[in-house]
């Protein structure tokens, strides 16, 4: 008997954690109906500040936190902490930091400022999720990533993880969504490279805004999901040129799950995709 299919999801959001929205919609309710569908899954997003603890009993993972992740010369403890949701029979791992995550805020602050330091918590982020997954030793065979915070993820992966034996095999998934096209600050493609990571892989991020850093994860995606109906026609332009498979803006709701099996299938297409070539 073959193993199942294994799902990595990395959200930027996950419903009821976060405020209702198509990411989030899709984030809590695609790992439940794939997972009911016999595929085995895990699920993270970051435990941001708007996060309360104590009404989603969320607890720290002691075995998986303590290790620390250099972003920008400076060592930052990684905490992982998880929640269940009893009714998905599925669990939710948070990426947790002190400095990048317990603000009581998402993304941008009172003012609706985005935070200066933001590309730096997408960079931990990433590197956490990774991190994490490794010392899970959980081989996923799909990784797929959706919300701005998860764009740096691909590049890691392929470039940098790529000769890990977690992470070999696994292909990615890119849902891209109509998000704010977010300024980051302009040493963005400084901050990122790691080992095996070139100051030429970055260098679609040196102008850098939102639709570069989506760039940057289409460019490194096997498959791409859009999540919206409207997405900017320069992304859409950069999939064609890719040559990568796409699923067309599946109808997202709470009361309408049908788009499940649709992404569904666009695992087994991608999955279908790597044993031929």
């Amino acid at each position: 008997m073959s193993e199942p299919v294994r799902v990595l999801y990395v959200s930027s959001e996950i419903y009821p954690y976060s405020q209702e929205s198509p990411i989030s919609i899709v984030g809590r309710f695609l790992p439940q109906g794939v997972q009911e569908k016999g595929r085995e899954i895990r699920s993270f997003m970051p435990r941001y500040g708007t996060v309360n603890e104590r009404r989603h009993q969320l607890h720290e993972v002691i075995r998986l936190s303590g290790m620390n992740i250099i972003v920008r010369d400076v060592d930052r403890p990684l905490i992982i902490k998880v929640a269940s949701i009893s009714s998905a029979r599925m669990q939710v791992y948070f990426i947790d930091n002190e400095d990048f995550f317990r603000r009581k805020a998402v993304f941008c602050d009172a003012d609706g400022k985005f935070f200066e330091d933001n590309d730096e918590r997408a960079i931990f982020f990433a590197r956490g999720v990774l991190e994490t997954v490794k010392k899970l030793r959980w081989k996923p065979d799909i990784v797929h990533c959706q919300g701005w915070i998860s764009h740096i993820l691909p590049l890691y992966l392929k470039k940098a993880y790529d000769t890990d034996p977690i992470f070999a095999d696994s292909k990615i998934v890119l849902s891209l969504y109509d998000e704010p096209n977010y300024t980051f600050a302009t040493d963005i493609a400084a901050k990122i490279p790691i080992g095996g990571i070139s100051p030429e892989d970055v260098e679609v991020v040196k102008a850098s805004d939102g639709i570069n850093l989506a760039r940057l994860a289409i460019r490194y995606a096997d498959g791409v999901i859009y999540g919206s109906k409207t997405l900017d026609e320069e992304l859409k332009k950069y999939v064609a040129e890719r040559k990568l498979p796409v699923l067309q803006s599946p109808e997202i709701s709470l009361e309408d799950t049908g788009y499940i099996q649709e992404y569904n299938d666009f695992y087994e297409q991608i999955l279908q995709a790597n044993v031929t070539e």
